[in-house]
């Protein structure tokens, strides 16, 4: 770091939830603080050389670089953070660079002119709405991985960086109080739906309910019928039963009767 103090780079950390000082103490952190205008660049380079090799660390940050340039010196820094950057890349150790970029510049370019060594650039800028100005963040450029187009907001806390995602519809992309106004339009619309989808789903409830009672109601309806139907049939065919024995009857007994008189006749004679 070469524009804070570690006392006071640590203090500023803890105020968003995260505490260097148990690492500082295993001895898994370690602190270059260093004025820029303390060494010249030859000698800044040979002192992170020689931190570098000693502490042999997995990530080494240098926050800012661009505070190296004073003048003209900007070809002589880029010089410098190139050579920097091949140390690190041959000792396979990740470095996390950080710039910041006046608002008069494009941001998408830095103050040294290193972008083109950069694997990875994650841009961060202030997005100015409704009276606000939040903190966006989106991957500029990735070698060799995919990564996402869309700006993420970020909010600094007491637990921490917290990444949250930015509302993007009709009328552009909204953070902060914007962003939350327009969560809670939307969760009171979807909770609305929801009680709408319930509301239909006891109606559709209840007409089932409806019609099988009425289902019910038919069934009883037609059986009783059906019952009282099939007594009467019962009943006509019983009397039709009857009615066909009594003929029976009738004509047996008139066949009978028939041949008595045939017999008296033949008597008689």
């Amino acid at each position: 770091c070469f524009e804070e103090s570690p006392n006071q780079l640590m203090r500023n950390m803890r105020s968003i939830g995260i505490k260097l000082e148990p690492w500082v103490h295993k001895g898994l952190l370690q602190f270059q603080a260093t004025r820029p205008t303390f060494y010249g660049l030859e000698m800044h380079l040979a002192v992170t050389h020689k931190a570098v090799s000693e502490f042999k660390p997995d990530i080494v940050i240098m926050d800012p670089i661009n505070t190296f340039i004073l003048g003209d010196k900007e070809n002589e820094v880029k010089t410098m953070l190139m050579r920097i950057v091949d140390f690190l890349k041959e000792n396979q150790i990740t470095a996390l660079f950080t710039s910041l970029t006046s608002t008069e510049k494009a941001l998408e370019s830095s103050d040294v002119g290193i972008s083109s060594l950069i694997d990875t650039w994650l841009l961060l800028r202030d997005i100015e709405l409704n009276g606000e100005r939040n903190r966006g963040m989106y991957v500029l450029k990735s070698r060799g991985m995919a990564n996402s187009n869309q700006i993420r907001e970020f909010i600094l806390t007491d637990k921490g960086v917290k990444l949250r995602e930015v509302y993007i519809g009709t009328n552009g992309v909204l953070t902060g109080s914007a962003r939350v106004a327009q969560e809670a339009h939307e969760n009171a619309g979807l909770l609305r739906r929801k009680h709408e989808i319930e509301r239909k789903k006891r109606e559709l409830e209840r007409k089932r309910k409806v019609m099988e009672s009425r289902i019910a109601a038919l069934n009883a309806e037609f059986k009783s019928e059906e019952s009282e139907a099939l007594k009467n049939i019962e009943m006509e065919q019983y009397t039709i039963n009857i009615q066909e024995n009594d003929k029976n009857k009738m004509a047996v007994s008139r066949q009978s009767d028939i041949e008595k008189r045939k017999k008296k006749k033949h008597i008689k004679l």
